[in-house]
């Protein structure tokens, strides 16, 4: 597997320093079994439970180490970064936070404080499962929100089951045991949101296509089972280079049991559709069906593929009106077909042609 170059994306805005992080911290000592008077279990706020949280990390590093998780400490992130250095000195510019790590003493007396990464939200830390040695990453959410919700039911039975079913691993989900604090955590496997491999190149027709099935079957795995991502897009999509794919950031998903025709308003996501900018309340799924026709484009550009059959099946689902989109199970169908006609016209021979 590739390395996953943890500030890939952020290095050249981040902010801050280490030092500064870990003062910050220290200057706390609650521990998460310290109920907080500043937690309260008040009434039920839609808007207050889907609203993105700051935790402080260090309350709940007994919790984790309970559940035999580790949370990235400064002994941590100057070894991860030092090797990455060694692999790839002449291609990182490292930021000040990130030497500060590097440029400390081992053995010394902060070695053993947690360490943020500062290319992830608040929200989001990184570790170690204590037996497996597999990484993670930790995401901190309320337990009343909607994406608490939604990644409970993708990977709990019956839906974990279903190999339609494209769910990152979740390696554990649990709540703060204190009845003050509504702070939940998703524990998930660490992949890559780059999607070729440093060391690989672009990837072969084939497993182009396999990728591009597995974003196409679990977005209608969603949609059969009445949900919707709503924000579909290159950034949210991860690999673990093993030809596995999966989504990410449900934050603005949506559940609808018992809605037969829901609608949306003033949505704001990556992937946009024109009927969301008129004022006028949206279908949902038919906003995902957008979504997703962009994210297809978005990756044949990135693994540069020059594919007019794949231009012309999106079509219909990028239609301008939004009930002439087709259902994702059909485009499923659709794309099953289309690529058998492009298999006739370029056979897939991985490892001989990419394009």
């Amino acid at each position: 597997m590739a390395p996953v170059i943890r500030l890939s994306s952020s290095l050249p805005t981040l902010s801050g320093s280490f030092s500064n992080m870990a003062v910050s911290w220290d200057s706390e000592t609650e521990s998460y079994d310290e109920c907080s008077s500043t937690c309260s279990d008040s009434s039920f706020d839609e808007e207050d439970v889907n609203r993105r949280i700051k935790p402080y990390w260090p309350k709940y590093r007994s919790l984790f180490e309970g559940r035999g998780f580790q949370l990235d400490t400064v002994r941590d992130a100057r070894e991860y970064y030092r090797r990455v250095e060694e692999k790839s000195a002449a291609q990182f510019l490292f930021h000040d936070s990130i030497s500060s790590v590097l440029c400390s003493e081992e053995g010394s007396s902060n070695d053993d404080e947690l360490c943020p990464d500062a290319g992830l939200p608040d929200n989001l830390f990184r570790g170690v499962a204590s037996a497996s040695g597999k990484k993670f990453v930790v995401k901190a959410v309320h337990y009343l929100s909607r994406e608490y919700q939604v990644v409970k039911m993708l990977s709990s039975p019956p839906l974990r089951d279903n190999p339609m079913n494209h769910t990152i691993p979740i390696l554990d989900l649990f709540e703060c045991p204190c009845p003050l604090d509504p702070t939940a955590f998703i524990v998930m496997e660490e992949w890559s949101s780059q999607l070729i491999p440093e060391s690989g190149g672009p990837c072969c027709l084939k497993v182009f296509f396999e990728a591009i099935r597995q974003c196409i079957e679990h977005a209608a795995f969603m949609h059969q089972n009445r949900i919707v991502h709503l924000d579909i897009s290159l950034r949210n999509l991860v690999t673990d280079f093993k030809g596995h794919y999966a989504y990410i950031d449900f934050e603005l998903s949506r559940y609808y049991q018992d809605v037969p025709n829901p609608r949306i308003f003033g949505h704001e996501a990556t992937e946009v559709p024109p009927e969301c900018d008129s004022g006028k309340c949206c279908d949902p799924f038919k906003v995902d069906v957008w979504a997703l026709g962009v994210l297809l484009l978005r990756t044949c550009k990135v693994m540069e593929f020059d594919i007019p059959e794949l231009v012309e099946f999106t079509a219909p689902m990028l239609n301008l009106v939004p009930e002439k989109r087709p259902l994702l199970q059909d485009v499923l169908g659709s794309f099953d077909a289309m690529v058998s006609k492009v298999y006739q016209r370029i056979p897939s021979r991985c490892g001989q042609d990419t394009n």
